[in-house]
């Protein structure tokens, strides 16, 4: 059959394509598509090639291994060509069976011989590297280039500690080891870390990352990036009695001082391969690196040397991979979500792609200078990364197949949910909702502090209640509360009679409060406990608090800009005002004029922890003795902590003071130290 001019046509564009990513990949070190994408293109261009073999062109990318070297860098001849192996389509245990067949019939083997011995390992997603060394000592390190000729990148292998330079025991006078060069997650998390604490540009991924370290031209830069390596086959070698298995091979690789990867196993045709594919797929995500699939290879080396090669690819291995963690979809839109707490979320909107095993419709985007960073636009083709459980995460876009129709982002001025005011803080990246006691995304967050034994102190009204009335609609805003009866609440689910008039009743007693308490049950941002009070104390009553410029906020002890922001912008908020009417209206009350100063004496401006059982006060009487004394009291010990106070059964607490040098002490001692003032 001869091929069509649509054949023809289609081939050389994939020719083209595929050429473009190989540049992007192996010289550039900047993948334009994941793994998963480039792999379809290629298996497209090998059927065509397959149904009509004259589209074979002597320069296809089917016909040779990856791109060219570095012309930076010198080009190192391979004795023994680095060849890559056959992936195996089918991710499902499938893939095992047809390896499995495959290699049962070239060897010519009947179900009477028994199953094929395999060695499983993983499959690294790294830099391949070929080491050579001589009676010992390593002398060069090279790429695996175009399969034949790769780039010499000595200067950088010797910086890293895992390759040793001399090997151990007895190695041949000549071996060249091939293995992968990786980074684990962690040194690629900490090493962003230190980009991003230096102001300079992050990294994408670890496998760019070790790449690009690998073929730097300064080793002193390669030096700075933390690489490992882990050995797993053969190039050339010299005078030496090569072990009879692959496993035994990894054996010796081993003894010379060679890390080997220790998830590796010896199997029993498919059912061994099988089992190996599956604890590995489970094992997965723990891992500490990046692994895309696992290899199968035929064990002994005399069936290896039996099946030999076909066109580019051993006969004797295999790479089977797990459902691709990235992938290209269009971005459709940017919707925004708002949290609990009043914090605006970018929602990528996909549309709809298969990645990591599931179809995927949606991805975080985090917050907009996220957005800004990764440089999406709405309308984009963009890669989605899932990896196991992991919430799937929009990691960028294809720059190259944008139509000039995308649209880029803008965060709303106002709620999508309830229409109020958005604001962010100049030290977070997060926008937030001002809403705070009307917004039914915050509904339940509101409600839940509203009720809290700090704020309102509503005995009885809990998570799953108020799970309850929000989705029942009975309660929208915390002033709902203060308006309910025994019927309504008694029809609720588990709620009983007696049950209902309890809760009545704890809502009736909470009518009346401190000014201080309602303030802090506002949920204000930034607003705890201490700060309430100081509100409180400083302008005696709500209107007054209400009508504050932010500069007259900043006239409070302790409120700095962040929280005089949050402030001025809650009470700015005309629902947050109409709901704080409502509340006056049902009866709410609280008792007006600037609660008494602190008593001025030994513990002013003291910070406290408290920690264990006191013989005589709960921790709340403590911490409001404490506090009238004009002391402070924190959750957790610091070196600014200037007293522990101990009672029974004290625990972390006490034993960080006492490393800190701390002091520390019993009831007696703190009511002694307060008498002192």
């Amino acid at each position: 059959m001869i091929a069509s001019a649509q054949a023809f046509e289609r081939a050389a564009e994939l020719r083209r394509e595929l050429e473009a990513h190989n540049h992007a990949y192996y010289v550039l070190d900047a993948p334009t598509i994941p793994d998963a994408e480039y792999d379809r293109l290629f298996r497209e261009l090998e059927a065509l090639e397959r149904e009509f073999p004259e589209l074979a062109t002597p320069d296809s990318p089917t016909q040779r291994v990856g791109g060219a070297p570095m012309p930076e860098l010198a080009p190192v001849r391979h004795a023994v060509p680095m060849l890559s192996i056959r992936t195996e389509t089918d991710t499902t245990n499938g893939g095992v069976v047809a390896f499995d067949t495959r290699v049962r019939n070239a060897l010519g083997l009947g179900a009477a011989d028994g199953p094929v011995e395999y060695l499983g390992e993983l499959k690294f997603d790294g830099l391949a590297i070929n080491l050579r060394y001589e009676h010992g000592m390593l002398v060069r390190a090279a790429t695996r280039g175009d399969g034949e000729t790769g780039e010499d990148v000595t200067h950088n292998v010797r910086t890293i500690r895992q390759i040793p330079l001399r090997l151990s025991g007895s190695p041949p006078a000549l071996l060249e080891v091939r293995g992968e060069i990786y980074m684990r997650r962690d040194d690629f998390q900490r090493l962003n870390a230190r980009q991003e604490q230096a102001g300079e540009k992050l990294f994408i991924n670890p496998r760019n990352t070790a790449a690009g370290a690998v073929r730097q031209l300064d080793p002193r830069i390669a030096a700075k990036r933390p690489l490992s390596f882990y050995a797993y086959g053969l190039g050339e070698i010299g005078d030496w009695a090569l072990p009879p298995t692959q496993a035994e091979l990894l054996d010796a690789f081993a003894a010379f001082g060679l890390p080997v990867c220790e998830h590796r196993v010896v199997a029993a045709g498919v059912d061994g391969l099988c089992e190996f594919h599956d604890r590995i797929a489970a094992l997965r995500d723990s891992l500490p690196y990046d692994i895309d699939g696992v290899v199968y290879k035929v064990n002994r080396f005399d069936l290896q040397r039996e099946l030999g090669f076909v066109t580019r690819e051993p006969r004797w291995a295999v790479a089977h991979k797990y459902p691709a963690q990235e992938e290209i979809t269009e971005l459709l839109d940017i919707e925004v979500q708002v949290g609990r707490t009043g914090a605006l979320t970018p929602v990528a909107r996909l549309k709809p792609v298969f990645v990591g095993g599931v179809t995927v419709t949606n991805a975080t985007l985090h917050n907009e200078e996220e957005i800004l960073r990764k440089g999406v636009l709405i309308g984009d083709q963009v890669i989605v990364r899932r990896a196991g459980d992991v919430i799937p995460e929009v990691v960028g876009p294809v720059v190259e197949r944008r139509t000039g129709s995308e649209r880029a982002f803008v965060m709303p001025t106002r709620c999508p949910v309830c229409a109020s005011h958005v604001e962010k803080a100049e030290d977070e990246v997060v926008a937030r909702c001002t809403g705070g006691l009307f917004c039914p995304a915050q509904r339940k967050q509101a409600l839940l502090h509203f009720a809290g034994r700090r704020a309102m102190d509503i005995e009885g009204l809990g998570d799953k209640l108020v799970d309850q009335l929000v989705e029942a609609g009975i309660v929208k805003t915390p002033a709902d509360l203060y308006k309910l009866g025994v019927l309504a609440l008694a029809n609720l689910p588990r709620m009983a009679e007696k049950s209902a008039a309890n809760l009545l009743a704890a809502i009736e007693k909470s009518r009346h409060t401190t000014l201080a308490r309602f303030i802090f049950a506002l949920g204000v941002r930034n607003v705890g406990e201490a700060t309430a009070k100081d509100l409180a104390r400083h302008f005696g009553s709500l209107d007054a608090l209400m009508d504050a410029t932010p500069e007259q906020l900043l006239e409070v002890r302790d409120v700095g800009p962040v929280v005089a922001q949050s402030i001025a912008g809650f009470i700015a908020e005309a629902h947050n005002r109409e709901v704080i009417e409502q509340l006056r209206a049902a009866g709410v009350t609280w008792e007006e004029g600037a609660p008494a100063a602190p008593v001025a004496g030994s513990a002013s401006g003291k910070v406290f922890v408290l920690t264990g059982t006191l013989p005589t006060m709960s921790r709340d009487e403590a911490k409001a003795l404490i506090e009238a004394h004009g002391g402070k009291v924190s959750g957790s010990v610091s070196k600014k902590t200037d007293y522990v106070v101990a009672g029974s059964e004290a625990g972390s607490k006490l034993v960080k003071a006492e490393e800190l040098g701390v002091a520390v002490l019993d009831e007696d001692g703190l009511q002694r130290l307060l008498e002192q003032g």
